[in-house]
C-alpha cells in the first residue's frame, strides 16, 4: 500500500469514521487537537495527535490551506484526507496536497473545481444530454440580467451561488418585484460564504423529491454507482433526514438515472465518491441538480445497503486500485434511514443550542448504527456545526425501518441541550412521511408544528430527575430503561435492562 498515514483534516464524527476504517486496513492516523476542543472525542481514536490548541487565530486550522500541508509534512502523513466540510471540495487545496506529494484522498483538482462550479456543471450536464430546468447558460452579472431571464422561463425561478452549496447564496423568487432584493441578497451571501458572489438562475421545481446517487470512480476509469438516497426531508436546503432507496424510483428509473449519474461523473475523469444530485416532480421527471465532489453526511445509508465501506473505496482509489466492484455486482438489499440529531431548538425554528452535554445514552440493537463524535461531557460549541449523533436504523423494507427508527428513537435520551430529537419522533409517526408522498416542502407545508409530546413526558421527565439523582449522590447501581416494541409507555412499567443512562 501507497499510504501508511493519513491526516484528518476534520473534525467531529467524521473524523472518527474516517480513523475507524483506517485501523482496519492497518494505516495509522493523526488527529489535529484545536484550542475550542482540546478534549473532543475524535481525539481518543487517532494514532498520533498534533496539539495545535495554542493557535488562537481567528481562521480555524481545518480551513488553514498551508497550516495544513505543513502539518502533514511535520508529522510524516502521506496523505490527507478532508472529510465533508471544510476544504474538502477545494480544489486549491487538493493542489497543494498533490504539490507536496501528499495524496489527497478525493477526487482530483480538475473534478472538484468543474463540478464546484454549477455553471460549469450545467454545461456539462448539457454537453452530455442529461436533464436540467431551463435556467441561465452561465453566471448573472445583475438583477436586469436575471429579470429578463425569469420572465422568459416564467416565475418562479430560483437564484443559486455558482459556487458551494448547502442552501448558502440561494433565493426562490415568485415575482418580478422580488428580484432586485433577492439577487442582491443571494450575491452577498455567496460571496460571504464561498468568497465568490457569482450567481445564476433556473426554473425553480415545485414540490420535488430530492435524490441523489452515490458513485465510485477509480483512476483507471471505471465509475459505478451504488443507488440513490432519498433526501426531501430537508428544512430551508438543509437536508434532516436520508434513507435508501427510494420509494419514488422503480427499478427503470433508478437504471436511467444512475447511468446519467455515472455519465457526468466519467466527464470529468472522476475519481473517489461522490454524489449526483437531482430534483424529481412528480410527473417522475429528473432535473441534475449539482454533484458534490466528496464523501457525504448522509453515507451511512448507502453502506448499509450495499455492504461496501465508502471510505475503504476512497482509500484504495487515492492508492491507484481499480475498483473491485462491476455495475451488475451492485445489489440493494433492505432499507436504511439517518436522523441527524443535531443540538439544536426545534421549537424555536430549528435555531443553534450550543452547550455541554451532561448525559447521553444511545441504543445498542443489532439494527441500529451511531455515528457520533459526542459523549457525556463533551461541549457543543457554537464555531462548528451542532450535530451530535447520526441516528442509522436498518431494516427489510421501508415499513420496517420505519417501525425501527421510531424504536431507536425513543432509546435516545440526551440532557444538557435541546436537540432535534422531538422533530423525528413527531417525524416517523406522520401519515405522509410513512407513505412516502412527502416532497422538499414537507416540513413547511405538511407540518403544523415541529415536536412530538409524549403523554408521559412530564412524568418521564421526573423519573429521569430522580435517576439522575441517585446515580449522582446515592452511587447506586445504573437505571436500565427501555421502550417496548416502539410504543410509548409509562415509565412506571419500564422493566427490561437495555440501555444504560
Amino acid at each position: 500500500m501507497k499510504i501508511k498515514k493519513i491526516l484528518i483534516a476534520n473534525r467531529g464524527e467524521i473524523a472518527i469514521r474516517i480513523m475507524k476504517t483506517a485501523r482496519l486496513m492497518k494505516i495509522s492516523t493523526v488527529a489535529i487537537k484545536t484550542a475550542l476542543e482540546p478534549n473532543a472525542m475524535y481525539l481518543s481514536f487517532a494514532d498520533e495527535i498534533f496539539d495545535n490548541s495554542e493557535d488562537v487565530s481567528e481562521i480555524p486550522v481545518f480551513l488553514d490551506i498551508e497550516k495544513l500541508i505543513a502539518i502533514a509534512l511535520n508529522t510524516g502523513a502521506d496523505a490527507v484526507h478532508p472529510g465533508y466540510g471544510f476544504l474538502a471540495e477545494n480544489a486549491y487545496f487538493a493542489d497543494k496536497c498533490i504539490d507536496n506529494k501528499i495524496i489527497f484522498i478525493g477526487p482530483s483538482p480538475d473534478a472538484i473545481y468543474k463540478m464546484g462550479n454549477k455553471t460549469i456543471a450545467r454545461k456539462l450536464a448539457m454537453k452530455n444530454g442529461i436533464p436540467m430546468a431551463m435556467g441561465s447558460e452561465g453566471n448573472i452579472s445583475n438583477e436586469e440580467e436575471a429579470v429578463a431571464i425569469a420572465s422568459k422561463i416564467g416565475y418562479p425561478v430560483i437564484v443559486k451561488a455558482a459556487s458551494g452549496g448547502g442552501g448558502r447564496g440561494m433565493r426562490i423568487i415568485r415575482k418580478a418585484e422580488e428580484m432586485e432584493r433577492m439577487f442582491i441578497i443571494a450575491s452577498k451571501e455567496a460571496e460571504k460564504a464561498f468568497n465568490d458572489p457569482s450567481v445564476f438562475i433556473e426554473k425553480y421545481i415545485e414540490n420535488p423529491k430530492h435524490i441523489e446517487f452515490q458513485i465510485l470512480g477509480d483512476t483507471h476509469g471505471n465509475v459505478i454507482h451504488l443507488g440513490e438516497r432519498e433526501c426531501s426531508i430537508q428544512r430551508k436546503h438543509q437536508k434532516l433526514l436520508e434513507e435508501a432507496p427510494s420509494c419514488a424510483l422503480d427499478e427503470k428509473l433508478r437504471e436511467v438515472m444512475g447511468k446519467m449519474a455515472v455519465q457526468i461523473a466519467k466527464e470529468v475523469n472522476y475519481h473517489s465518491a461522490g454524489t449526483v444530485e437531482f430534483l424529481l416532480d412528480s410527473d417522475k421527471n429528473f432535473y441534475f441538480m449539482e454533484m458534490n465532489t466528496r464523501i457525504q453526511v448522509e453515507h451511512p445509508v448507502t453502506e448499509i445497503i450495499t455492504g461496501i465501506d465508502l471510505i475503504e473505496q476512497q482509500i484504495l482509489i487515492a492508492n491507484g486500485e481499480k475498483l473491485k466492484y462491476r455495475q451488475e455486482d451492485i445489489k440493494l438489499k433492505g432499507w436504511a434511514i439517518e436522523c441527524r440529531i443535531n443540538a439544536e431548538d426545534v421549537q424555536s425554528g430549528f435555531a443553534p443550542a450550543p452547550g455541554k452535554i451532561e448525559n447521553l445514552s444511545m441504543p445498542s440493537d443489532p439494527y441500529v448504527r451511531i455515528d457520533t463524535g459526542i459523549q457525556s461531557g463533551s461541549v457543543i460549541v457554537a464555531n462548528f456545526d451542532s450535530m451530535i449523533a447520526k441516528l442509522i436504523v436498518k431494516g427489510k423494507d421501508r415499513r420496517d425501518a420505519i417501525k425501527n427508527c421510531k424504536m431507536a428513537l425513543d432509546k435516545v435520551w440526551i440532557r444538557g441541550t435541546k436537540t432535534t430529537l422531538p422533530f423525528f419522533r413527531l417525524l416517523v409517526r406522520n401519515d405522509k412521511f410513512q407513505n412516502g408522498t412527502f416532497t422538499t416542502a414537507f416540513i413547511e407545508n405538511d407540518l403544523d408544528k415541529y415536536y412530538f409530546n409524549s403523554e408521559y413526558e412530564e412524568i418521564l421527565a421526573a423519573w429521569l430527575a430522580t435517576k439522575l439523582f441517585v446515580e449522582e449522590n446515592l452511587k447506586e447501581d445504573s437505571i436500565n430503561v427501555d421502550f417496548e416494541n416502539g410504543k410509548e409507555m409509562s415509565p412506571w412499567l419500564m422493566n427490561k435492562r437495555v440501555n444504560q443512562f
